[in-house]
């Protein structure tokens, strides 16, 4: 099974706000996903991170490969390393 750390879409139309999770490659966007590790509002300014960084690092640890708009977001995280 392929874990990835992704982000899964809630909110409204035209107002976006999104979860980062841990699921199967395999789930649907906003299907079944193992832990939610933190949050991400693009609409506030600056835009709002939040992450459990001991959830990150273990499932970084596990074996978990973050998806290309989740690493970008990663390194714009104030303490995530």
């Amino acid at each position: 099974m392929a874990v990835r750390i992704r982000l899964t879409r809630l909110g409204r139309k035209k107002k976006p706000f999104y979860r980062i999770v841990v699921a199967d490659a395999e789930c649907k966007r906003d299907g079944k996903f193992l832990d939610v590790i933190g949050t991400y509002d693009p609409l506030t300014d600056p835009v709002a991170i939040k992450l459990d960084n001991t959830k990150l690092q273990d499932w970084l640890g596990r074996g978990a490969l973050p998806t290309t708009t989740v690493k970008s977001i990663l390194k714009k995280a104030p303490v995530a390393e």
